[in-house]
């Protein structure tokens, strides 16, 4: 699951989007727009402990920047492009709460009616109507906004309407991939914007879901993304970026990288629920460790594993036990394994069984892009080429520490000789929250 919000305050509209009439309300639109870039700047980077005392102190600095707009005086309202500038600032303060408000939203029509150009206002105004779940009007205010020049904020927005878009759409995938594109654009913008990177990233973690959860490329994509993110000192206030980032390190089964993450979301911001994310993996890592020590007697263990023996492999790929494995993958390669106990925990992927190779040494499985039917306890699983680990995770006090092999595409895995009937195989979800 991953978490994203709206980027970072809008900067304020220049003097030449303002129109060459507007040089005498400078003094008191600059101090309005200042005073609106500080009530976004606290939207995006106040997260107390209380969740209550947030809304308090938007609404005070809000007023506090509309008492500044409503002090120019009327001959600093006289053209239209001073007025357009006028209707854009009260709109986007207006807009800095997270629901849908009708005023914000009349403001901001008015804004881009007096002045086409105002490319800031169409940035607001389609936020803004996101936000009542009107997706294509959204859309259409972006576009038209780029249709006046490329914006890296624009990308940025119609990349993340696009992945909130493609959630229950029929055409979910080119969605995304439209959405990674836009991305990528607002990056060669400006490769030092540190948003531009974190949407990036949530593109390709987005991009992942999608795919049914197992292309784990997307997921290298994403956490190279969230690291250039964080050399920006603004994108490193944002709790979302280590959150979302420990999302696709926990996927990648990079679970100490994980951890340090969602409770770094969880001290910048204590209402995410990250700390239960930890708590979550914690729990995982104790249940595969102790499936690990579980272990059956050998007597037993040796009349499971007697048949793998008997398994006659149709590919070019040699068998081999966990024991002659080198870390990472291992091309053509297969290692024959009984399945000897399904790890049931609180995720949809992957898939984690105590598995057992012919030499009777024990390691666990993940199993990507497969329904949890697909495999039981008793089937024999050849494995082939294998991403083995031999995991050893610090974390507080404890340590875990287990063998394991990664399965990420269906295409990896025969059970009891027989690939993964196609209605076991996921290809199509999406679990990234897309928010306004």
């Amino acid at each position: 699951m991953s978490r994203e919000r709206e980027a970072s305050g809008v900067a304020a509209s220049s003097a030449s989007q303002r129109g060459e009439g507007a040089e005498g309300a400078d003094a008191g639109l600059e101090r309005t727009a200042d005073a609106v870039e500080e009530l976004y700047r606290l939207r995006d980077t106040f997260f107390p402990r209380d969740p209550a005392e947030k809304p308090t102190a938007l609404r005070a600095r809000a007023d506090a920047a509309l008492a500044i707009l409503d002090s120019l005086p009327p001959e600093q309202r006289k053209s239209p492009q001073q007025r357009a500038v006028c209707e854009f600032l009260r709109g986007k303060i207006l807009d800095v709460f997270p629901d849908y408000n009708k005023e914000a939203e009349d403001h901001l029509s008015k804004a881009v009616k007096l002045n086409p150009s105002l490319v800031d206002a169409w940035l607001c105004l389609g936020n803004c109507i996101w936000k009542k779940g009107d997706l294509s009007s959204a859309k259409n205010c972006f576009v038209l906004a780029l249709n006046k020049g490329a914006d890296k904020k624009i990308l940025c927005q119609l990349s993340m309407l696009e992945r909130s878009m493609a959630q229950g759409s029929e055409d979910q995938k080119l969605l995304v991939e439209e959405s990674i594109n836009h991305a990528k654009e607002a990056v060669m913008l400006d490769i030092k914007d540190g948003n531009c990177w974190y949407n990036l990233g949530n593109a390709y973690l987005t991009s992942f879901f999608v795919s049914g959860a197992w292309d784990h490329t997307q997921l290298h994509h994403s956490v190279k993304a969230y690291q250039n993110a964080e050399k920006d000192e603004t994108t490193k206030l944002n709790p979302d970026l280590y959150y979302n980032c420990a999302t696709a390190n926990k996927y990648l089964e990079n679970y100490e990288r994980a951890l340090s993450g969602f409770e770094a979301a969880a001290l910048k911001d204590p209402d995410l629920g990250a700390d239960t994310d930890v708590q979550k993996i914690t729990s995982l890592l104790d249940k595969l460790v102790n499936a690990m020590k579980g272990q059956l007697r050998s007597k037993r263990l040796a009349s499971l594993v007697s048949s793998l023996g008997e398994v006659n492999l149709k590919s070019s790929h040699k068998k081999a036990t966990i024991s002659i494995l080198s870390e990472g993958l291992n091309k053509m390669v297969a290692v024959l394994g009984k399945v000897v106990l399904l790890i049931r925990h609180d995720d949809v992927a992957p898939l984690y069984y105590l598995t057992c190779d012919s030499d009777q040494s024990y390691f666990i499985l993940s199993v990507y892009g497969l329904r949890n039917e697909a495999i039981k306890e008793g089937d024999r699983v050849a494995l082939l080429e294998p991403y083995y680990r031999i995991l050893n995770i610090p974390w507080k006090e404890q340590r875990y520490q287990f063998k394991s092999i990664r399965v990420d595409f269906p295409e990896q895995i025969l059970i009891n000789e027989k690939a993964p009937a196609p209605h076991h195989v996921i290809r199509a979800s999406i679990h990234a929250q897309n928010k306004p």
